[in-house]
């Protein structure tokens, strides 16, 4: 569980980040629950956004990659979401 001062820093990092993951009409996928894991060991953080398209709310959308990502929702603003998982082998991102 992330403290206040870590969701904090991890949304400033989050602020000049592209989202690398789209979430369409499809809603969650296989397909994309993996490609969010391999970036989420990749990165760490990554950012996301749930298209005009989908059927359901985006913040349900993140909580459920989230949950089976085993990552930590940090933020969902409008239709973008932040989530983390620290990498199992060479961590890159230090939290305060």
């Amino acid at each position: 569980m992330l403290t206040g001062k870590q969701k904090r820093f991890l949304r400033a990092m989050g602020n000049e980040m592209e989202p690398i993951l789209i979430v369409g009409k499809d809603e969650i996928t296989d397909n994309m629950i993996k490609q969010a894991a391999d970036a989420l060991e990749a990165r760490e953080l990554i950012k996301g956004r749930v298209l005009q398209n989908c059927a359901d709310a985006p913040k349900n959308i993140a909580s459920g990659l989230a949950e089976a990502t085993h990552s930590e929702l940090v933020q969902v603003i409008g239709r973008n979401f932040l989530l983390y998982r620290k990498a199992s082998e060479k961590p890159k991102i230090e939290l305060p």
